[in-house]
């Protein structure tokens, strides 16, 4: 049997690389803003953050529907870029 999970787009993405990927595209002050925990807004860090987040499970969620929402962003843009 796969181990496939084609219809999760957080499948084989580790909470690092949603991280990286996340402050590159909002930075650290506006991912503040969007998620308002304090390692994203005092002092913040890839390494601290998770460190919060591994052991957050409702900061962790909201992290990664956030994610979601910005790769859902970003395929539309892609869309509307082709026509």
């Amino acid at each position: 049997m796969k181990d496939s999970q084609p219809d999760n787009p957080l499948h084989g993405i580790t909470l690092e690389m949603i991280l990286n990927e996340l402050v590159a595209f909002y930075g650290w002050d506006k991912l503040g803003r969007q998620i308002e925990i304090r390692c994203f807004n005092h002092e913040p860090s890839v390494a601290s953050s998770l460190k919060f987040l591994r052991r957050t499970p409702w900061a962790r969620e909201q992290v990664e529907s956030l994610y979601i929402a910005m790769l859902r962003r970003s395929d539309n843009a892609k869309g509307r870029d082709s026509t």
